[in-house]
């Protein structure tokens, strides 16, 4: 692997790692399977895309970006506790609406940024770095911070909530909290990282699409699981940077997948599905065989 190779998979894993700790919050926190996600990151980057086409400063932008994706998340909290319609199907209907507002919020199916000012610019202008360094830099900066933060949020009496709600559904209801209006919360602010991440996306690509989300519930699982392996997940505070980490190791490993050759045989662009499926199975297998090895080790 190339270091502008390895530096490229560090900038990608460092944008998807807010959309990463997104999916850890629904699927692992707050036990709601959420494929709202697919259409929620195209939906911060569409948003972000006609925000700084309009002349909007691209913080702002990011702002608008969290909101909206705030809202897609409460929408499928709203589906599945107000009007009873099961997580998995309540997401999926949101998901679907979501490309065609997409579309209706770009007024086309792709939007460039070519020539508007974005954080990334902003950053590279006051380091003084060059791209393929400061970026990885600056989404680095920024997860760390969405970490921190929610690390203290988890440790709040409402963050604790969150986590009650996942674990005991009706224990938390017999102590007087509103599970409905957690899991709604829940799974807006879910969105709302999953938006921040398609707003980043876009300002380093230079454009937003509507189909730039297709595949990213699978990889923020695959990212979960690699994260939660391969760091463990004892303490909220660990399983949120693994989930950030995990994010990292999938965009390397899939680097590295590229760079590889096998005789005549090597990976193309174009195999990006297969590898991404191959990344999903190991994943999913890598804790099986975590638990057999340490039991054999400690007979």
């Amino acid at each position: 692997m190339t270091s502008y190779a390895f530096f490229g998979a560090l900038e990608m894993g460092f944008a998807y790692g807010l959309m990463v700790i997104g999916v850890y919050l629904t699927f692992r926190i707050l036990d709601f399977p959420d494929l709202t996600v697919d259409g929620s990151l195209p939906l911060g980057a569409a948003v972000t895309a006609v925000c700084i086409s309009s002349g909007y400063s691209p913080m702002v932008a990011i702002l608008f970006a969290a909101c909206a994706g705030f809202m897609a998340g409460a929408v499928t909290g709203i589906l599945n506790t107000k009007f009873k319609i099961l997580h998995l199907l309540a997401s999926i209907l949101t998901m679907i609406s979501l490309y065609s507002i997409n579309l209706r919020i770009m007024g086309k199916p792709n939007m460039t940024l070519l020539g508007q000012d974005t954080v990334v610019d902003w950053f590279i202008e006051a380091t003084g770095l060059v791209p393929h360094l400061s970026t990885p830099l600056l989404f680095f900066f920024i997860c760390a911070v969405a970490v921190a933060i929610l690390i203290w949020f988890m440790h709040t009496e409402l963050g604790l909530a969150f986590l009650a709600t996942g674990d005991n559904k009706q224990m938390i209801t017999s102590q007087g909290i509103n599970t409905d209006t957690v899991i709604i919360l829940g799974v807006g602010l879910s969105n709302a990282l999953v938006a921040i991440s398609g707003s980043l996306v876009a300002q380093n690509q230079g454009a937003a699409d509507v189909n730039m989300g297709v595949g990213t519930i699978i990889a923020g699982l695959a990212s979960v699981i690699i994260g939660e392996t391969v760091f463990g997940d004892k303490t909220i505070s660990r399983a949120l940077i693994a989930a950030l980490l995990g994010s990292v190791m999938y965009r390397l490993a899939i680097a590295l997948a590229l760079g590889l050759k096998l005789g005549e045989f090597s990976f193309t662009p174009s195999d990006l599905n297969l590898i991404t499926a191959l990344l999903v199975i190991i994943a999913l297998v890598m804790p099986r065989m975590k638990k057999k090895f340490l039991a054999r080790s400690a007979k």
